[in-house]
């Protein structure tokens, strides 16, 4: 049995799952890494855990600091969730068109939730972050979308975990495939593995509503935590050659064959896969 003694020692290590029912017949070996089995339920579990330990090496957050961030997606569940374990204040600042069920696990956590107007989407809740860091004293905002402490938690761990495991099955990775929101995992992951496999083949998924990596407009979407709206400093759109865009309900679609036929729930926790959200709910 493994023991720790903080609940993010149990952030990474997540494994690998072979596709069965839904590979396709005589195509190539496909496995899902289920990050839902970081503490907080996502990928994003690492990118806040590196960004608080980052700013701590540098002095920027201490003892009694509130950690103050913009976010519309699993960021700042994995910031609220760091936070708690370390002993920091977190204010997640969002648009109010997040769900309740959302805003819920946030407060569970101790988090204290700022809502903005809704049609000012992730702009409007990063002007009122920073508006809130400049009024409290001793406050740290990480900013996700271009703090360089995102892609390298998953260049130190989300790709390592991925070539190693590569070894084990003794097969060569020929493609990754990742959404964006942030741009963290596919820069940091995309960028590590392209350095071990050099002809790998990296894809993004974007929403089709929201089309932003391929030059389009941002629009609504109900792919939670995907397309902010602009392109993140720190996403390295180099480092993918296709952009995938998807529909919602293929998304949900296939989220649900996923469950049915191969026993593995994707979605977040609190988006139900049986009726999915309507468009009123999101932005």
């Amino acid at each position: 049995m493994r023991v720790v003694n903080n609940i993010a020692s149990l952030i990474g290590e997540t494994p690998l799952v072979k596709l069965n029912a839904l590979a396709p017949e005589g195509g190539a070996a496909v496995y899902l890494k289920l990050e839902y089995f970081n503490p907080s339920k996502s990928v994003k579990d690492r990118a806040a855990f590196n960004m608080i330990v980052s700013a701590e090496n540098e002095g920027k957050l201490k003892p009694g600091s509130t950690i103050i961030e913009p976010t519309s997606g699993n960021t700042g569940i994995g910031l609220a969730m760091n936070a708690a374990a370390r002993g920091y204040k977190a204010i997640l600042v969002m648009p109010d068109t997040m769900t309740e069920e959302r805003i819920n696990l946030l407060k569970a956590y101790g988090a204290e939730v700022v809502l903005t107007p809704g049609d000012g989407k992730m702009p409007g809740a990063i002007k009122k972050a920073e508006e809130l860091v400049k009024e409290i004293p001793d406050s740290f905002m990480p900013m996700q979308f271009e703090n360089e402490a995102n892609p390298d938690a998953h260049r130190q761990t989300t790709a390592r975990e991925i070539i190693e495991a590569m070894e084990e099955l003794k097969k060569p990775l020929s493609a990754f495939v990742a959404t964006a929101g942030t741009g963290g995992t596919i820069t940091g992951t995309g960028e590590a593995l392209k350095e071990e496999y050099p002809d790998l083949a990296v894809h993004v998924v974007e929403p089709a509503g929201s089309p932003v990596l391929s030059g389009g407009k941002p629009g609504k979407h109900k792919l939670v935590g995907t397309s902010p709206g602009f392109i993140p400093k720190i996403l390295n759109q180099d480092v993918y050659e296709k952009i995938h865009q998807i529909e919602d309900e293929d998304a949900y679609e296939t989220a649900r064959r996923l469950a049915k036929e191969e026993g593995i729930l994707v979605a977040h926790h609190q988006e139900p896969l049986a009726s999915p959200p309507s468009m009123s709910q999101r932005t």
